[in-house]
């Protein structure tokens, strides 16, 4: 789990490709096209192809063929299990801590 949590929070690791996700995230599981995405951030086409390559590497998000359009979405199943891997373990030492100064 560890090397798969680190491929999608380095797929994450750049304001760009937060705000494409962040785009993605909103649509839903619609998804939305390239030229969508491309309309609501502003970015090149060829740096947006970029990111969405990046992030569709680290399992955040999807890509289908639809005819001669490319639907992108969310994978929200991997961003819940992300969240939940770095959140498994929150507040765990604050317990240990009462208990060893008690």
């Amino acid at each position: 789990m560890w090397e798969k949590a680190a491929a999608g929070f380095s797929a994450m690791g750049s304001e760009a490709r937060l705000q494409v996700l962040k785009t993605l995230v909103r649509a839903g599981q619609a998804g939305l096209t390239v030229g969508e995405i491309q309309s609501r951030t502003g970015m090149a086409p060829s740096t947006l192809a970029h990111h969405l390559r990046f992030l569709a590497a680290g399992g955040v998000v999807e890509q289908e063929k639809s005819g001669r359009t490319t639907i992108n979405r969310a994978c929200f199943d991997e961003l819940r299990s992300l969240a939940q891997f770095i959140l498994s373990e929150c507040c765990a030492d604050e317990s240990r801590k009462v208990t060893n100064d008690g």
